[in-house]
């Protein structure tokens, strides 16, 4: 993964040399900024305004700048962004780390409501977005743009990046609210590209009965095959270190087959066509229910430590990296003959985006309120506009999915491609950095006891995720179990879903799962195994 990582860096010269010396140039920079953002985004903590993520935008666009002018505007491609960088290298770290840092309690507790969100509700934002773009910009003679185009656009820009909002969330205070910020947006993400992948699937062109159908059904099968693939993943490894004890003799072994197999289940999906970032999320989350406790006590702080920094670094790199490419001249050149056009379809597409989000946020969280029996469970007026906010602003995912779809490795020669391009930089960077300087004082407007929590909280290095890197242990689920009672009808399965399934879940993960795959409490002791300072 490192050398592959290297290797593309490598072929991202500064000056588009191959040389050796603009290579170590390359790297050198890149290095150098990460420092940089890590030391500024610690100075800036407490900052009303300004977040990690706005950081690393600012020092990639001020770079930018400075090659610009160093080069005489010579050079246009700066780094030019690939999406098999992206998709390969830098995604799955933080996704696993996702699934892996979760607290499972409440994500599964909100399952539903974060699938209603995350699925169902990028689905609305999907349709909503594509009608608008077909009906408006087939009106605009903006280039050779056809259906398919558009229907991409809508997937384009249904993947939201809440990483703003969650930094400024504390979980602890609104654990609600946060597992539904949280759930969404991986849920999110997952539905999105399974959505770009099944739409490159199919001649849409001239579109049927027959022909949603068969998207419909192809998607289902993305969702669901990448998520078995997942779970067979990350059970495959517990068994294996449970059986082998690996950690008897190397506690670096254990460390890296739960690495490989990790990243392992992401390429396979990859491979497979499914979606690999569903699969690696269900990969992290079993695997810290499982796998993490079949390893050393030393393993599991390793391992706990080492995936928060490997999703921190890309994470960094990310907004890093998109602030840079946001100059590179080339596409801005295939669109400058038309800067009018470009700022009305980047206000156009903003304008969709915020109206996708209000379509399903508002409606969805009236329909799961109906669902609730207290007032605790319910999602109030105040939560439902931070859930809008937070899926306002959109990341390095539509940036990456906009070049898959509008051009070949980075470059574009095409005027409507090129539009399209530079409208989704011009979203991405006036979405993160305006609405995410908003976020902090919106949320201690709405939320004060939240913003106070997270006043008093101390400096320290932390994710772009971070509140994910708190103190949290591999298995939330085995906590809840007391105040679960049995149904005894259909009724109570009716009345209490989530909880009945919670109930029948545990009986089978405690008879039948935990005696196989290891976990807390059924690992077996003996010298040298897993549990042998654990503990328990």
């Amino acid at each position: 993964m490192g050398l592959g990582l290297v290797a593309h860096l490598v072929r991202l010269g500064v000056l588009g040399s191959t040389s050796d010396h603009a290579s170590v140039v390359s790297i050198n920079l890149f290095v150098a900024l990460l420092c940089a953002c890590i030391v500024l985004g610690h100075l800036l903590e407490e900052n009303r305004w300004v977040n990690e993520s706005i950081t690393a935008l600012i020092i990639g666009l001020c770079t930018g700048v400075v090659i610009l002018l160093t080069t005489k505007g010579k050079s246009s491609h700066i780094l030019v962004f690939s999406e098999d960088l992206f998709f390969i290298y830098l995604l799955p770290p933080i996704i696993f780390n996702a699934g892996f840092q979760v607290k499972k309690k409440q994500f599964f507790r909100n399952f539903m409501t974060i699938t209603l969100f995350g699925a169902v509700g990028t689905m609305i934002s999907f349709f909503t977005i594509s009608l608008g773009a077909i009906s408006i910009f087939s009106r605009m003679n903006i280039g050779t743009l056809d259906v398919g185009d558009f229907l991409a656009i809508g997937a384009i820009f249904s993947a939201t990046d809440s990483v703003c909002t969650l930094q400024v969330l504390n979980q602890d205070e609104t654990p609600l609210l946060y597992s539904l910020v949280f759930g969404e947006g991986v849920v999110n993400d997952a539905t999105s590209v399974v959505l770009f992948n099944a739409l490159q699937n199919f001649d849409l062109n001239q579109i049927d009965v027959a022909v949603v159908l068969k998207f419909l059904g192809n998607f289902c099968y993305l969702f669901l095959s990448s998520t078995f693939l997942g779970v067979f993943a990350g059970l495959l490894s517990a068994y294996i270190i449970k059986k082998l004890y690996i950690g008897r003799h190397s506690t670096d072994r254990e460390v890296a087959l739960m690495m490989l197999m990790a990243y392992l289940s992401y390429m396979l999906a990859e491979l497979l066509d499914l979606s690999g970032i569903l699969t690696v999320f269900f990969c992290g989350i079993v695997m810290s229910h499982y796998t993490w406790h079949n390893v050393t006590e030393s393993s599991r702080v390793t391992t706990k430590h080492a995936f928060a920094t490997l999703s921190f670094i890309a994470e960094t790199f990310l907004f890093l990296y998109v602030g840079m490419d946001a100059l590179d001249i080339e596409k801005w050149e295939f669109a400058s003959d038309s800067p009018g056009k470009s700022i009305c379809i980047s206000s156009i597409l903003l304008g969709l985006v915020l109206v996708g989000r209000a379509a399903f946020v508002f409606p969805l969280s009236f329909l799961s309120n109906l669902t609730k029996k207290t007032p605790l469970e319910k999602i109030t007026w105040r939560q439902q506009i931070v859930i809008w906010w937070a899926g306002l602003m959109r990341g390095a995912v539509s940036i990456a999915l906009a070049y898959n779809k509008f051009t070949r490795s980075g470059h574009t020669q095409l005027h409507g491609n090129a539009i399209m391009i530079t409208s989704t930089i011009t979203v991405v960077l006036f979405s993160t950095m305006v609405f995410g300087m908003m976020t902090k004082p919106l949320i201690q407007f709405l939320l004060p006891a939240s913003s106070n929590t997270v006043a008093s909280e101390p400096s320290s290095p932390k994710s772009l995720h971070s509140p994910l890197l708190t103190s949290m242990q591999g298995s939330d689920l085995e906590n809840a179990t007391a105040s679960i009672v049995r149904p005894s009808s259909l009724r109570m399965l009716l009345s209490k879903p989530t909880h009945t399934v919670h109930y029948y879940w545990r009986k089978f993960d405690d008879a039948l799962m935990r005696p196989v795959f290891g976990g807390r409490g059924f690992v077996p002791f003996s010298p040298g195994s897993p549990t042998e300072h654990s503990g328990r």
